[in-house]
């Protein structure tokens, strides 16, 4: 397992189980009523992609789960900008299996989600990743997904991925790729977020380009472009240097990129 961690992580896309992409466009393709709008059918097809590469990322996760080192029998999570629904969708079983208990922390308090179902295994509070009161290595994994883009401009970003870094050995850092040509919070219009920024705004007011639906003024628009800034290959590994970063494609392109550091067990000699 731990071989086949190490090359996913170069590059080779980990396998999804018997949930292959032929799968994932059947879902979307299937309907019961003979006819659906295309609104619909694009909404079902993304969907069902979303689904098919979370299962992927999902393998690569599980097994940084399983063989990264842990300071006592349980294995210390800490998910910075994350949602209960995430795990639970990602498994409650394999969670309580490997001894998981995850300190889920969001900027926003309604993101956070109920605990009720699992109040052993999780603890949600209010924080900001840039700037976070715990000690240093306080966490057996830092886990980020799909947040380091929404957190602010480049010294934002820095002082996010110093904070993930420092609060545990191991990390498992994802965002969506700049340079693939859909943008996930834009998907109606390829290359959207290529264009400048006014123009992007402009296109919300007129058309339903973002999954947020057509803005109903310019301010609206305009905080939901400066709300994600997507980066490239490049910048992640400038903001997590010396780090195995795996890369997610569809069509040979790529679709984002995971920074992920694995401290290994201590072997006893």
């Amino acid at each position: 397992m731990l071989a086949s961690f190490h090359k996913e992580c170069s590059g080779s896309p980990p396998q999804p189980g018997t949930f292959t992409l032929g799968q994932a466009l059947q879902t979307y393709s299937h309907d019961d009523s003979g006819s659906c709008s295309y609104n619909h059918k694009a909404a079902k097809m993304r969907s069902a992609l979303s689904n098919y590469f979370r299962k992927r990322r999902d393998v690569l996760l599980r097994e940084l789960i399983v063989n990264c080192r842990r300071e006592g029998e349980m294995l210390r999570i800490l998910d910075v900008g994350g949602q209960v629904a995430y795990w639970r969708r990602f498994g409650l079983d394999f969670l309580k299996s490997q001894n998981v208990h995850i300190t889920i922390i969001n900027i926003v308090e309604t993101e956070l989600g109920p605990t009720d179902d699992a109040p052993d295994m999780f603890m949600a509070s209010v924080g900001d990743g840039r700037s976070l009161d715990f000690p240093d290595n306080a966490f057996d994994l830092c886990h980020a997904n799909s947040v380091i883009e929404h957190v602010g401009v480049w010294r934002d970003m820095t002082a996010f991925a110093k904070e993930i870094q420092r609060l545990a050995p191991s990390f498992y850092c994802q965002t969506p790729n700049y340079w693939f040509p859909i943008e996930p919070h834009f998907p109606m219009i390829p290359f959207n977020h290529w264009l400048p920024n006014p123009v992007r705004a402009r296109l919300m007011q007129i058309l339903p380009v973002a999954h947020a639906g057509r803005a109903k003024d310019l301010a609206m628009a305009s905080d939901f472009v400066d709300s994600a800034r997507l980066i490239s290959r490049s910048q992640l590994c400038a903001l997590f240097p010396a780090t195995l970063v795996h890369a997610e494609r569809l069509l040979l392109l790529a679709k984002s990129y995971t920074a992920v550091r694995m401290a290994l067990p201590e072997t006893s000699t």
